[in-house]
């Protein structure tokens, strides 16, 4: 028998690709600074922060490159990440993506 991987991503892609289909408005969704996000990870590798932080809401730093610096509360801690647009959602957005195979 060969041994199971248990790596970053390990039982997390199939679902990941299965929850919706990307845009090209996904990858160049503006942020202002300030602006209030919640992290919600798409089917796209790049930019793409801990499965730890999916579903958690942040606050918009500032942009590095064509990704965002955003600060998030992590118990009683303040941590800054790394997040591609198309992992982020405006806070009280509506989730308005087509599901793939639905």
């Amino acid at each position: 028998m060969v041994k199971r991987s248990k790596g970053f991503l390990s039982k997390g892609t199939k679902s990941t690709r299965k929850k919706r289909t990307l845009t090209a408005n996904d990858f160049v969704k503006p942020f202002k600074p300030g602006e209030h996000v919640v992290i919600s990870i798409g089917p796209y590798f790049k930019g793409l922060p801990h499965p730890r932080y999916n579903g958690v809401g942040g606050q918009v730093l500032r942009k590095q490159g064509t990704a965002y610096i955003v600060r998030i509360k992590d118990g009683g801690l303040e941590k800054t990440l790394v997040v591609s647009p198309v992992h982020m959602l405006k806070l009280g957005a509506k989730k308005s993506r087509k599901k793939v195979g639905a």
